[in-house]
């Protein structure tokens, strides 16, 4: 019955019988009813109930029962308790494959994905053999790489695939080409697919989604339309992902197009938030930002704080401040409002020179103790990711990094390159102090790392926690002609694939 309830939309009824079980002596209870009981809690998310359990299982003598150690684990886990959950991964007598798995999934939960990928080459590399990565763990380890931005750790993770004869698994072709994509390699994300023997709509998602994020707008368009002569019906994220490509490669025409056939019931899927977002993006990036008010205005849904926020980067894009506020005013009304929302006000008031409002901006965020989220850069190297943020001082090569980001300065200054200073929030009293203070953002310091450290045409790859700003797009502009490289950087919203002085975004972003 507590097994049952553990599967059921009722596991709150599991932990009643089980604690029900305690109270009966003629009944003892055994590892198999504890673990049922953690599941209940599991689905609950009922944390204080587990740590109940897992008081009786010390109580009762059972933490040598690695099943049962792995269940409890998966509590913690789900409840973001990592610290907890890998506490009791030490404690359990004998680490299977499956326990390895439920500490890797606590870890990525948990945004701890660097350690992800430390557990992976330990299970990899485990001399014993006792483990070793199976479907899940490398389904795991994929994610993780996407996240980073990992590409060559996830190129790993696909010999291991290949070698290890779980290449023909269509959940991990799937993910490998998510993987791929979301590293900016779409080369490899479409030899991935183009070797699959099977193909479902979630592969085609994936690779429609792919091309969206990296730019490629019409070819995002040709997959859709070979999707359906092969007569799959597209599911809700693989519209969403469609409606993305038009937007991010300004197809303003074509988006509208497949929104209207949406909404007249052609693909049997009517519109959600995420499709209205991506609309309200598509015309938010064509200036046509009184039309995007209004369709949210006409939605048939109440609009969410993202479709909200998707206005606001808009208004900040071209600089409408009397929009914004009134975009802000709606996210206080959601009770919505996030650090994110006012530093989009702030750059818009910043863009036309309104330095009253960004002081007022300023106190009332600290009177409301708003901290904004700084601005964090990755790279990867030889499966080793090094992150920076602005003006870092903590990697231990910084001296050599900051000579030569110097250098860089120096010869993209001669290029032709100039400091776009209305990218600095900061009403400073110069523009040469305005130029300083965008020296060193942390994409800056990351390409200069990547240039330092790799031989000349190798390209550079970079990702970043927010979106990237006008002057360190330039900078990148710069760097890919003047170094002859190609500069990849995935911001928070898509890539930017720089080379010979250009952007795949062609500037719009």
């Amino acid at each position: 019955m507590i097994r049952a309830f553990s599967i059921s939309q009722t596991p709150c009824e599991g932990f009643r019988l089980f604690r029900a079980l305690r109270r009966n002596s003629f009944l003892p209870a055994n590892p198999l009813s504890s673990s049922f009981a953690l599941k209940c809690c599991i689905k609950s998310g009922d944390l204080l109930g587990g740590l109940q359990i897992h008081g009786k299982i010390f109580s009762d003598g059972f933490l040598s029962d690695s099943l049962l150690m792995t269940t409890l684990m998966d509590l913690y886990s789900t409840c973001e308790n990592s610290t907890d959950a890998c506490k009791v991964f030490d404690e359990i007598p004998q680490r299977d494959t499956v326990s390895w798995n439920v500490l890797i999934s606590c870890y990525l939960r948990n945004k701890r994905t660097r350690d992800v990928l430390v557990l992976f080459d330990k299970m990899k590399n485990d001399v014993d053999g006792c483990v070793k990565p199976d479907n899940v763990t490398c389904l795991l380890a994929l994610q993780a790489c996407a996240n980073l931005g990992a590409l060559d750790f996830g190129k790993q993770v696909h010999n291991f695939i290949d070698d290890n004869g779980l290449s023909g698994a269509l959940n991990l072709s799937n993910t490998l080409v998510s993987m791929y994509s979301r590293c900016g390699s779409m080369d490899k994300a479409y030899e991935v697919f183009n070797r699959m023997r099977e193909r479902n709509v979630i592969s085609w998602t994936a690779m429609i989604s792919g091309l969206a994020m990296n730019g490629f707008g019409k070819e995002a368009i040709e997959a859709f339309n070979e999707m359906l002569k092969f007569g799959i019906s597209p599911e809700e994220q693989t519209l969403t992902g469609l409606l993305s490509a038009c937007s991010h490669s300004g197809l303003v025409d074509e988006g509208m197009m497949f929104f209207d056939r949406m909404r007249s019931g052609e693909f049997k899927i009517k519109p959600n938030l995420h499709h209205y977002g991506c609309i309200v993006d598509l015309l938010g990036r064509a200036r046509l930002l009184d039309k995007a008010y209004s369709l949210i205005e006409s939605m048939e849904m109440k609009p969410d704080s993202t479709i909200w926020r998707t206005l606001l980067g808009a208004c900040r894009v071209h600089g409408n401040v009397e929009l914004g506020e009134r975009v802000i005013s709606h996210l206080i009304e959601l009770k919505a409002e996030e650090a994110g929302d006012y530093v989009l006000l702030l750059n818009t008031y910043s863009s036309v020179g309104k330095w009253e409002k960004v002081t007022e901006l300023r106190s009332l965020m600290k009177d409301k103790r708003i901290q904004t989220k700084p601005g964090c850069s990755a790279i990867e190297l030889q499966g080793t990711v090094h992150e920076f943020i602005v003006d870092d001082v903590s990697h231990p090569r910084k001296e050599e990094i900051y000579k030569m980001l110097a250098e860089i300065n120096q010869q993209l200054k001669i290029a032709g390159y100039v400091a776009e200073i209305t990218s600095e929030l900061h009403n400073l009293d110069s523009e040469e102090e305005k130029g300083y203070a965008l020296r060193y953002h942390s994409e800056k310091l990351a390409i200069a790392f990547g240039i330092l450290v790799t031989p000349p045409g190798t390209t550079i790859r970079v990702t970043k926690n927010l979106r990237t700003c006008v002057d360190c797009h330039n900078f990148a502009k710069f760097v890919s002609d003047v170094y002859d490289r190609v500069v990849i950087v995935r911001d928070r919203s898509r890539f930017h694939h720089f080379k010979g002085g250009s952007c795949s975004c062609n500037d719009f972003w």
